[in-house]
């Protein structure tokens, strides 16, 4: 699956703070990644409509297992209502059968350095796990 580029589906307004969140997914098995691969077009397209995203990306490395989200929200309460609605919330509880490994780091930016590079969410994910 090629990388889902960053997608704007609400504009924040210039002078904004917005709420970040880089996940990084890795699965047991091969056919764990099937499985993610295949839910993740519908979880972006659920994204790109939900209530104060204002950005979103997906980077997916099948063969590796290994899958890197971004995202960028109005604030932390527009994230969690996201990620307990449906389809979300019952794919990512399907999901923690087969996963391997999750990390998350979440942070702040302006508005204006939208949208965000994946060397810099790459960057906080590895630190992220080097803290744990």
């Amino acid at each position: 699956m090629p990388d889902i580029p960053w997608s704007t589906p609400t504009p924040a307004d210039p002078g904004a703070e917005v709420y970040v969140m880089a996940s990084r997914f890795e699965t047991a098995t091969l056919t764990g990644a099937l499985r993610f691969f295949l839910k993740a077009p519908g979880i972006i397209r659920q994204m790109r409509k939900a209530p104060g995203a204002h950005g979103v990306a997906l980077r997916a490395r099948v063969l590796s297992r290994t899958f890197l989200t971004l995202s960028a929200w109005e604030d932390r309460d527009a994230l969690y209502r996201f990620a307990r609605s449906e389809p979300h919330r019952t794919s990512a509880r399907a999901a923690s059968a087969y996963m391997k490994e999750s990390v998350f780091t979440y942070w702040t930016v302006p508005a204006a350095e939208l949208p965000l590079t994946w060397a810099e969410a790459e960057r906080r994910l590895a630190e992220q796990e080097a803290n744990r």
